[in-house]
């Protein structure tokens, strides 16, 4: 905001400058400079870490970790052809199912926030290294004074600063890997592997006594001072989850706001929500903490929600987020584990989150929406006045085990009563606590106070009651004016606003000045709003210190917002389970590559999914990119265009150990997708016996293999001129052309089927032939090898057969019944089908024999399919067509 207007550079974390830790800390002053590092220190009593699983989470296990998904460093602005690309860590459950089981048991103590880089593919997983940021604090006594101590006092301190300025720069630079990696991925498996986890995470930092403790320095007024609520005293795990808020608001910055509607708030219900049993119980450490970062994540969330989505999802967040939280806040029987601290936390951000969507609204559609979360938060102040003039006495050996004693209120109901609830209540909603609430709600909501909140003279009697008892002269709260910010608006005795200092006084960010409606500029005064610093930031993020005291922000607009068929697909998919391992194909359409003017021969994706190649009879092979744009009718041009090839190009392939791209014509180019450079130019040694298949060895390898004509099967090192290896396949047999090359996974044999139905296996460490049987009755047109020396084959038998390398009978065989399947991509254990008819079958590679087939329809795929390739992490499809252009489905 600021006046300046929104561009992709707001979009970037720029600075996290709060330590991930759960270990005790202590304070450090507003004044200090965080830019100029943060210090740390052993924390003196080491203590028990709890187990935080991002994938599992149980409290049955007593160890386990936070896997954020790991992302390797890479410029966005170039053609990022890594090794790396995405997989499911631990997240193998369902997010309610991984946590359900938090509510068996107590954990009570402190976690460490583990971050940890994870390469998820899907296949397997090939590295991950683990970032601890644990025995870290925030201390004041490692903040050294300027100008004081000698050569001997200074040396600690100094080297205290350096390890602290590590740990920044260990949170920075995994807080840029996950927006990096957040863009990357794309939207869908940003949310279900990203977003997620970072949801989990979240709570983590509110986890145990330390992370509820307000951050208090020299100078300043208690928590509960009035016109805090105003002010949003942070406690420290508010400071811890700074980067994991900014983290998850850049996702929604980059998909827009239904990642804020559709995906967070309804993890936030599921945390508030009350759990399975009826009768009175006690809340675990994890709930605790999950609702102190409900609230959190609610004012974020409510700041950059447009107007009309604010009223459309309002009833939502009163019924699902605001009476969930009050009833655990004001329940006489259910206790919290952290005891009164973490219910006056708690308190507080309910008040601020109440009074932030009171300023946004306006007092009219408070007394229509928020009327019954607002009589219910006062309620409770009746309610123990009740009980303090019964003078209750309750004896909990008095009563059966088991069973608490029951008291009779205003209202004509027994409701039950806990001793020790009771006790804690009474410790937070106190004199004080009442004067902190009234002040500031008698001026937000005026004369509308007398009609909403039944109880508002005794709540107004009992504010009364902290003011004579500070200051005997003041007797009447409604005659002092709350203490506020000198940069906060002024206040009305009456109640409201002045208009001069506060933009956004409820009326939808306009201004009433006389009987004109004034619309104030985008930006915000530098000067913090009426709410103040909003809780949960501690160091940086996408917005400024003075974006964060605003009443509302617009999200900017990304390129990559959902709409559409983007939208349509993605709220699809973050609801299926995570261990939903079928592919389902559901015929969206997301995008479209025209270009090519001659039939798609080939398709590749490369490793990490962003973008992938396509050869052409046009003599063209193209890379495009894979990053969702529009609503799904959107044109995507290609990045770069290779045009060095003279024949129509049938095959093309990624070189993934040295980043280079292979396709070929009849000869082999290899070139740069960088540059678009041609490396190599392999020719056949004969111009008679030209090659009619080709294949690239997986990493480590470096190799190309190529079948010619006479069915010789040569290799070629990009690293090295010459030829490698040449080996003959024929064996003194005529059994045609080689069609199709497939290459094992772990490089040690290759496979060719021929023209004449017959397929060769051989070793490529020894040259020498394993197996060689009859496949197929008719020519061979795919062949595809997987883990487990498992090979696939279609043929123009119409047969689809699946084959372990050295049994002599196939495993599974498909026969389809109209047209042959030419084309086929596989994921995980299915086999995902293509014929000429346009039909997308899926079969599995473990069950018996079934198979179940779409028809795509003209409006989504026009002209008769010639190639398909799968993504398998985004569990998308790319179609080739006859007429050059390109399909992106799901």
């Amino acid at each position: 905001m600021d006046g300046e207007p929104a561009t992709s550079s707001d979009l970037e974390l720029l600075d996290y400058t709060s330590g991930v830790s759960f270990h005790d800390q202590a304070d450090l002053p507003e004044t200090e400079d965080f830019q100029a590092g943060l210090y740390v220190a052993e924390s003196p009593q080491p203590q028990e870490a709890e187990a935080v699983s991002l994938g599992r989470l149980s409290d049955k296990s007593s160890t386990s970790e936070t896997s954020l998904g790991e992302e390797r460093a890479a410029d966005e602005g170039a053609i990022p052809v890594d090794k790396s690309s995405v997989r499911s860590g631990d997240s193998s459950q369902d997010l309610k199912q991984s946590e359900g089981s938090e509510e068996e048991e107590e954990e009570e103590e402190e976690g460490c926030v583990v971050l940890e880089e994870e390469d998820v593919e899907q296949d397997e997983v090939t590295g991950a290294s683990e970032l601890t940021l644990s025995d870290t604090v925030l201390s004041m006594e490692t903040v050294v004074a300027g100008g004081g101590g000698g050569d001997e006092e200074e040396e600690e301190p100094l080297t205290e600063q350096s390890e602290g300025k590590e740990q920044k720069i260990l949170l920075d630079t995994a807080c840029k890997m996950v927006r990096w990696l957040s863009a990357k991925l794309g939207p869908t498996v940003a949310s279900r592997h990203v977003a997620r986890n970072l949801l989990r995470l979240l709570t983590s930092c509110y986890v145990g006594p330390t992370g509820q403790q307000f951050t208090v320095s020299s100078g300043e007024s208690p928590p509960l001072s009035a016109g805090n609520i105003y002010q949003k005293r942070p406690v420290l795990g508010d400071i811890v989850s700074g980067p994991v808020l900014s983290c998850l608001l850049h996702i929604a910055h980059l998909y827009g706001e239904p990642v804020l509607t559709y995906q967070y708030l309804p993890y936030i219900s599921y945390l508030v929500a009350p759990g399975s049993s009826s009768g009175p119980s006690r809340l675990n450490s994890r709930k605790e903490a999950g609702l102190l970062a409900a609230v959190t994540l609610t004012q974020k969330i409510i700041v950059y929600l447009s107007d009309t989505t604010l009223m459309d999802i309002l009833p939502r967040i009163s019924h699902e987020v605001l009476l969930p939280v009050l009833s655990f806040l004001t329940s006489l029987v259910t206790g919290f584990p952290s005891g009164a601290q973490a219910r006056t936390v708690l308190c507080m951000k309910t008040i601020s989150l109440i009074a932030l969507i009171c300023l946004r609204i306006g007092q009219e559609m408070v007394q229509q929406h928020l009327s019954e979360p607002v009589a219910t938060f006062f309620q409770v102040f009746s309610q123990l006045h009740e009980l303090q003039q019964q003078d209750l006495k309750l004896d909990p050996a008095g009563h059966s085990e088991g069973q608490l004693p029951e008291m009779s209120l205003s209202d004509g109901q027994q409701r039950p009563v806990d001793p020790i609830v009771l006790d804690e209540l009474q410790k937070v909603f106190t004199l004080e606590m009442a004067y902190t609430i009234y002040v500031p709600f008698s001026c937000l909501l005026g004369d509308i106070i007398r009609k909403i909140i039944p109880n508002h003279e005794l709540v107004g009697e009992l504010a009364g009651l902290y003011l004579e008892s500070i200051s005997p002269s003041r007797r009447n709260p409604a005659s002092v004016e709350p203490t506020v910010p000198s940069t906060s608006p002024e206040w009305d005795p009456q109640g409201g606003v002045f208009p001069q200092d506060d933009g956004h006084s409820g009326t939808f960010g306009s201004v009433l000045i006389g009987n004109r409606i004034q619309i104030p500029n985008d930006s915000q005064s530098e000067s913090p709003g009426p709410l103040g610093p909003i809780s949960g930031v501690g160091g940086g993020g996408l917005s400024s210190r003075s974006e964060d005291n605003a009443l509302k922000q617009e999200l900017p607009r990304s390129a990559h917002g959902l709409s559409g068929n983007w939208l349509a697909y993605w709220q699809y998919e973050i609801g299926v389970s995570q261990q939903d391992a079928h592919f389902h194909f559901h015929q969206i359409r997301l995008q479209s590559f025209p270009g090519h003017s001659g039939a798609v021969k080939c398709l590749a994706p490369l490793s990490n999914e962003d973008f992938f190649l396509s050869g052409s009879k046009d003599r063209t092979v193209r890379l495009w990119p894979l990053y969702n744009y529009g609503d799904g009718t959107s044109e995507t041009a290609p990045r770069l265009v290779y045009t060095q090839h003279r024949k129509s190009v049938f095959y093309v392939g990624q070189l993934e150990a040295l980043q280079y791209v292979v396709s070929c014509d009849g000869s082999v180019h290899v070139w740069d997708p960088f540059t678009g450079k041609t490396l190599r130019t392999v020719e056949p040694l004969d111009s008679r016996v030209p090659l009619t298949a080709v294949v690239v060895m997986p990493a480590p390898h470096t190799s190309i293999t190529m079948a010619s004509s006479d069915s010789t099967l040569r290799f070629v090192d990009c690293r090295k001129p010459g030829l490698q290896h040449e080996f003959r396949l024929g064996g003194g047999l005529n059994p045609g052309l080689v069609r199709s090359l497939a290459v094992s996974p772990s490089g040690r044999s290759v496979v060719a089927g021929f023209s004449s139905g017959f397929m060769v296996l051989l070793d490529t460490r020894t040259g020498l032939v394993l197996r060689g049987w009859p496949a197929h009755e008719g020519d061979i047109l795919q062949i595809k090898a997987v883990e487990g020396s498992v090979l696939v084959s279609s043929s123009s038998d119409h047969s689809l057969t699946v084959w372990k390398e050295l049994e002599q009978k196939p495993t599974h065989h498909y026969k389809s019944a109209s047209d042959p399947i030419h084309t086929f991509d596989l994921y995980g254990s299915e086999v995902v089908t293509g014929t000429v008819a346009n039909k997308i079958g899926v079969c599995s590679l473990l069950e018996p024999p079934s198979q179940a087939t779409t028809k795509l329809s003209s409006e989504n795929f026009r002209g008769t399919l010639t190639n398909l390739a799968l993504l398998p992490t985004k569990r998308h499809l790319l179609l080739g067509s006859d007429n050059g252009v390109i399909r992106l489905l799901a």
